[in-house]
């Protein structure tokens, strides 16, 4: 059962609350801090709360969506269809539509400048065709997009008002786990619900995708403070009521399992919103996961703990230009060490773009220096397929559920593979170039078969690492020997 803060601190303070009848001094004591720490929480929540807006989002229904139900025509036919409608069936129209309609959706978000700027999610006020917010003192004023960003979800509104009421920004750096943070939103078409509960964890990624083709940020701060659909583009705050981040993700109404990005995030994307409508940021085109996050993986980078492993290597990055492979450790940016993807990804939104840096990589055993030139954040991630397979071709050979043959100038290409093999539960794919096992390079088909067995003798059921490239991306994956 989950408990509130003011039941624990009451379910804390019952053995003196039972003995006030004995000891009058405890007694009110106890009382005396219970009612301090409730007018804290209503100080706080009247000192944010004015400065939080709630924003109607309206979207009007696509042609196509307005088509009378199935198994409604009848309210609507006499059951004398006019020549125009027989003409318009034949030609495979719908004659019937619904009255036009529009879609309407609520969230939340908060005054970050007195002339009317505000902070809220990008998917709040996404595609609507119009933006309604409503202050805390009940005035209602159309919102205009000022600029968005897909990469964090964040968007920056403005309504055309002076003298506002505003949030202050607090530090999410110096945010700690476990301290207390407080929440204000408007759920299920409600106002201003107010929450509270703790820092749960900060860091949090990986949460969506990581095949997805979209680049997201993901830096978020975990808290159990209890948050609704609604409460999307709200405040998250701390008890002296400055903002340290936005509400954004939730795992399941009521799992106690919320996601906020992080002050520090939403003042340098508002900031380049405002001025300029969009955010450049640096990249260098890999996708990192953390060492040691997957137990699978440890087994085969022995003599190192800590570090970032790369992932992917993007089609066309900067990265890709480099020596740096899939399946290398990152362990310093700068001479500064990296033990977690986060670590890495800050020192790297920390540079200018085109500005040179030097990894510390981490691979077979050896430690490298790889230079890197960062580039601009695109858009959409380039996708290159890898060259066409030579009609006709056969497979050379075949292991683990998959088909091989030889690829030019070198390396095993992925011809098929095997439903539920080995190959089809490492996510193996057709077309699929293998260019190493375990680190190593391999030249060919028989090559490539030869190392994976031999790796397997050595590693027993740990798994085999194949380097790949697919679709222009370098990756790879954990090949397991079958049960």
């Amino acid at each position: 059962m989950r408990l509130s803060l003011p039941l624990l601190v009451s379910l804390a303070l019952l053995p003196a609350v039972g003995r006030m009848a004995e000891e009058p001094a405890k007694g009110a004591a106890a009382l005396s801090l219970l009612k301090a720490i409730d007018e804290g929480f209503v100080q706080v929540y009247e000192k944010v709360a004015p400065a939080v807006v709630v924003i109607d989002a309206r979207k009007q229904v696509e042609e196509d969506d307005r088509d009378v139900p199935r198994g409604f025509e009848f309210l609507l036919d006499d059951g004398k269809p006019s020549a125009k409608d027989s003409k318009a069936g034949k030609e495979g129209a719908k004659p019937w539509r619904l009255p036009e309609r529009s879609t309407r959706s609520e969230g939340s978000g908060f005054l970050i400048r007195a002339d009317g700027f505000i902070l809220t999610n990008l998917h709040v006020v996404a595609d609507a065709d119009q933006l309604e917010v409503r202050l805390k003192d009940g005035r209602t004023f159309p919102g205009k997009v000022v600029g968005t960003d897909d990469k964090s979800d964040i968007a920056v509104l403005k309504i055309d008002a002076r003298d506002l009421p505003v949030a202050e920004f607090g530090d999410s750096d110096k945010l700690r786990v476990g301290q207390l943070v407080c929440a204000i939103g408007a759920p299920f078409n409600q106002d201003y619900s107010f929450t509270v509960g703790w820092v749960s964890g900060k860091g949090r990624n990986n949460l969506l995708s990581p095949t997805s083709p979209k680049i997201i940020l993901e830096d978020y701060i975990q808290t159990d403070a209890f948050i609704n659909p609604g409460n999307s583009g709200g405040p998250l705050f701390d008890v002296e009521g400055k903002v340290v981040g936005m509400n954004t993700l939730i795992n399941g109404i009521g799992r106690a399992l919320a996601f906020a990005i992080p002050s520090r995030m939403l003042e340098d994307v508002g900031r380049q919103l405002i001025a300029t409508g969009k955010v450049q940021r640096p990249w260098l085109g890999i996708r990192i996961e953390t060492l040691g996050e997957k137990s699978n993986l440890q087994g085969h980078f022995p003599g190192i703990e800590r570090g970032v492993v790369v992932d992917t290597i993007e089609a066309n990055a900067p990265a890709f230009k480099t020596d740096l492979r899939a399946a290398d450790v990152i362990t310093e940016v700068d001479g500064v060490k990296v033990m977690t993807a986060r670590d890495l990804q800050q020192e790297v939104l920390k540079k200018k773009i085109g500005q040179s840096l030097q990894l510390t990589v981490w691979r077979g055993g050896q430690m490298l220096r790889i230079a890197v030139a960062t580039g601009e954040l695109p858009n959409e991630v380039t996708r290159v397929a890898n060259v066409a397979p030579v009609k006709g071709a056969e497979a050379k050979t075949e292991t683990m559920g998959m088909k091989l043959r030889d690829a030019k100038p070198t390396g095993a290409q992925v011809v098929g593979t095997q439903p539920d093999s080995p190959a089809s539960h490492a996510e193996i794919f057709p077309d699929d170039l293998i260019t190493g096992v375990e680190g190593a390079p391999v030249a060919d088909a028989a090559g490539c078969v030869s190392a994976i067995a031999a790796s397997h003798l050595t590693k027993g059921n740990k798994g085999v690492l194949l380097n790949i490239e697919r679709r222009g991306q370098r990756t790879f994956v954990i090949l397991q020997p079958p049960p």
